[in-house]
């Protein structure tokens, strides 16, 4: 099987981050590494050139592929805050209604920018997603 293409890298995150163009955006990613430093108690490690991840964790599918990812993380793309692993954790779906504006995909929450969320929504999302990856997931 092929390996994964998003693999943690050595690259700096606050490096990573004082380079994104976009201001709002730069300012939002730099919220959020500091909400999910504290929520995870992780330091961030870069998984490819534009994911900010907190944790890892190890996956197998019945199809027998597996590998490492971010238990949470996000990357903070010109369209838009992709966040990782937040809608993993069973409080979710009661959640999404109550965070504010976004979309969101198989596994992955978008935004525009922080300020149309509730951030204490968003933190309760976070925590609940993290553990959700570490305790239920993670297979060692």
């Amino acid at each position: 099987m092929a390996e994964n293409k998003t693999q943690p890298t050595d690259v700096s995150v606050e490096d990573f981050l004082a380079a994104v163009e976009h201001p709002k955006r730069r300012e939002d990613g730099l919220e959020l590494l500091e909400m999910m430093r504290d929520i995870t108690g992780q330091e961030a490690v870069m998984w490819g050139p534009t994911i900010v991840g907190f944790g890892s964790y190890h996956y197998k599918y019945d199809s027998g592929r597996e590998g490492d990812s971010a238990a949470v993380g996000f990357s903070p793309r010109k369209a838009n805050l992709v966040l990782y692993g937040v809608t993993e954790g069973p409080d979710a779906d009661r959640l999404l209604p109550e965070l504010g504006k976004h979309k969101t995909s198989t596994a992955c929450l978008y935004v525009n920018k922080l300020d149309d969320i509730d951030r204490d929504v968003l933190a309760e999302m976070i925590r609940s997603g993290y553990k959700h990856v570490m305790e239920e997931i993670h297979t060692p």
